[in-house]
Parts: C-alpha cells; structure tokens; sequence
C-alpha cells in the first residue's frame, strides 16, 4: 500500500506572503514522516509553481519517495521537450517518477488551455495517447514517429530516462471510454470518484480491459485521489472543506462532492471512508490536504502521517480477502440512488 500526499504548490495556498520554497521542505517532511510518494498537479488557471520544476527541485533532496503529477496535461506542452523534460526528472530522482496525465475537463477548467496552448479541442484523447506513445518510443531511442495527429522526422537522440522504458504512466479519468484506454495502454489509473462503488465498477472495468488487451491485469497500479480534511468531526471538516472549495475551485463544497472523492472528519472516521475505498481496490492514495494556510497543511500533514500504519493495515487485511465493495458494488449503487429518491 502506498500513501503520498499532493504538493500544496498553488499560491491560494502557500498565500501571497509565503515563501515558496517551503514546499521544499514540506516535502521532506512528508518523506520523513513516512508518506511513500509526493505529486504535483498542473494547471495554467492559478498562479502555482510549475509541475516539473517542483518535482526536479525535490529530486535530489528526497531519496526514496515516488514522485509524481496527478494530473500532467501533455497539450500544454511541445510533445518532443515533455519527454526530454520528463526523461530529465526520472534520471535527476534515479528513477522516482511516475506521471499520470489527463486531456483536460470540459468548461472553464479545461477547455481555455487549448486556446492558449494553441490546440484543437476536438480529439483531444487521441492527441493525449499519440502523445504518450511518443514518448515512450522516445525514450527507447527512437528517431522519428508517425501517428494519426503527431509525425516527427529526424528527432535529435533524445534524453534517456533512468529505467529502461521510461517511467509509469497513469491516466486520470473515469469515462467508459478513458476506462478501456487505461486497461489497454496505461500503467495505473488515478481517478477521484465520489464513491466507492463507482472506484469499484471502474476498477472492474479497466482490468476488464486489460484482460482483452492481453495484458496482466496485476501490472495496472490502481491509485485513488481524494482531497482529505481530518477535524475533530465530521461537521466542523465540512466546514473548513468549505472554505477550501470556494478558495481553490470558486465553488461551494457540495458541487465540489458531485465530482470529486472528498472525505472529512475525525481520524476514525476518515479511516473508516478510506477503508471503503481500500476495499473497493485502491492500492495507492493521494491525498490532497485541505488547508489553506502552510501551518495549517502541517498539521494536517501529521495528522493523515498518524493514520499511515493503520491504512496500511487496512489494505493488508483487504487483499488477504475479497473486500465487500469487489463484491457488491452494483448493489450499493443501487442502494444508494434509492436512498437519494424523494
């Protein structure tokens, strides 16, 4: 079971009278206090450190944590730079990194990126495989590269990452279609689903999928990202969650919920939400902090590193047997849309 913790890098978080280069030591930190891996995620929307610069900052000072993006948007980068970007983190950390990508949400937190990055939207997944299929025929030394939307001739000898192969790549996304993509061609899958169930059903389907592709289902990392408040209950979590949403996402917290995996309360209680995911197959957890000011991300980041020997434990106790959630989460589904009716 690996446990890592998402970089707060946004300076709605760090503030404008903080110092960035905390997060340097944040990071540190969380390595020592036992935490298995630290992301950065990526956007052009908010002021942030930049993802890659964030994760090569932290290469040489940490030495045994994974370090990764949740998510990396390839399109607003040049494809050929990515991979010598990604190639340059990966042998900077001896081989650290694992880079989950996305193609972007639709609306204002997505759409406007293409614009600036002066790319279609249309078919915006095939760019994102081409993509990726290109980096990792880069990283195998390859000197040109001919898909339906990226064609590539005479490509300089491109920068070798420490592992043969490259890093892992994930994919964030939940879609039928974005499950069938992670079982055929991706290395791990990083959603962030409101439910249990649904990580359950979805994980069913990406290994589904793989099965068809005749891959090894096993070789599939299956991660969750979930935005984690622990608070003396689960109202006053609710309450500081609240103020987190509308800060990051100009939104209220129960818009927020809709999409994302969010769990608060006590330490009992966000160990027991966590089980359920635990249960339903998540292997690997990232967890977003929610705090907006840095002394409030440290105690938070001690309080979740407290629940990391009982998380651990959790997942021990889930893969000796089938964790209810493999077994029935049509059911709850089901019972779950009853309970919502009027």
């Amino acid at each position: 079971m690996d446990i890592g913790v998402l970089l707060p890098t946004g300076t709605a978080q760090w503030g404008p009278a903080g110092d960035p280069r905390e997060l340097i030591a944040f990071g540190r930190d969380a390595e020592r206090l036992g935490f298995s891996s630290l992301f950065a995620n990526d956007s052009l929307l908010s002021p942030r450190v930049e993802t890659l610069t964030m994760l090569a900052a932290l290469a040489p000072v940490t030495g045994t944590v994974t370090l990764g993006t949740a998510a990396l948007m390839p399109f607003l980068r040049r494809p050929v730079q990515a991979a010598q970007a990604l190639a340059s983190v990966d042998l900077l950390s001896g081989g650290r990194l694992t880079v989950t990508v996305g193609a972007g949400f639709p609306g204002r937190l997505g759409r406007p990126l293409y614009a600036l990055s002066e790319l279609p939207w249309e078919r915006r997944f095939a760019r994102l495989d081409e993509t990726v299929a290109l980096w990792r025929a880069l990283w195998d030394g390859a000197d040109s590269f001919h898909g339906e939307i990226l064609r590539f001739d005479d490509i300089p000898p491109p920068t070798r990452p420490a592992r043969p192969g490259g890093p892992p790549i994930w994919l964030g996304g939940a879609t039928p279609a974005a499950l069938a993509r992670t079982g055929r061609m991706y290395d791990g899958w990083l959603p962030y689903p409101p439910h249990p169930a649904d990580y359950a059903s979805g994980l069913r389907e990406v290994r589904e999928a793989a099965a068809g592709a005749g891959r090894e289902t096993e070789d599939i990392a299956p991660a969750l990202f979930v935005s984690v408040r622990i608070d003396d209950d689960i109202e006053s979590g609710r309450r500081a969650l609240e103020d987190y949403a509308r800060a990051i996402y100009g939104m209220p917290l129960e818009e927020l919920e809709k999409i994302q995996a969010v769990v608060t309360g006590s330490a009992d209680q966000v160990l027991d939400r966590l089980g359920q995911y635990i249960d339903a197959g998540a292997r690997h957890i990232v967890a977003r902090l929610c705090a907006l000011d840095p002394h409030s991300q440290r105690d938070q980041l001690e309080r979740f590193a407290d629940l990391i020997p009982a998380i651990r434990a959790a997942a021990d106790h889930a893969s000796a047997s089938e964790g209810p959630f493999a077994r029935g989460s049509l059911r709850r589904t089901e019972v779950r849309q009853a309970e919502t009716l009027p």
